[in-house]
């Protein structure tokens, strides 16, 4: 009888949270915009911090995101720092390779004194007028906003 008692108890167990499966559907295409305009007072770890986050988003919704990162002030460093950084190039590598953006703010830039070249792979397409404006303009679009 303890042993049927037992068996009906684990039966009725609800799944461990930890492991159980993501049920089919639950999360839906996305939209999503990430704010980078920091990394202090460690920038080399918030940047892998950072680009961790956005891997393990794409990981939840099975790649169902349009993800745009939009790097400005003392975010870009990121870019600059991927070009020696092979560890840092593979994570925007990989990520890349996923569909995600990287745009860099072009007042930024102006300021900083740098070209899209000093950065790590960044085109002139991929440089905005303005790095809050860019993000404003895809909120307009359906974007929700991430700022880790």
């Amino acid at each position: 009888m303890k042993t049927v008692l037992a068996l009906c108890l684990l039966l009725a167990a609800p799944a461990d949270p930890m492991t159980a499966p993501v049920p089919a559907g639950y999360y839906v295409f996305q939209k999503v915009v990430y704010q980078n305009d920091s990394g202090l007072p460690d920038e080399h770890a918030y940047f892998q911090g950072l680009l961790r986050n956005i891997a393990n988003h794409l990981t939840a919704v099975d790649g169902k995101a349009d993800i745009r990162v939009v790097s400005f002030a003392a975010g870009v460093k990121m870019l600059v720092m991927a070009k020696t950084d092979p560890a840092l190039a593979a994570q925007i590598d990989a990520l890349r390779a996923k569909s995600v953006r990287f745009l860099v703010c072009r007042n930024t830039l102006r300021g900083m004194r740098l070209r899209p070249e000093d950065l790590y792979k960044v085109a002139d397409t991929d440089v905005v007028p303005s790095g809050v404006a860019e993000i404003a303009r895809l909120q307009g679009q359906g974007f929700v906003f991430e700022h880790p």
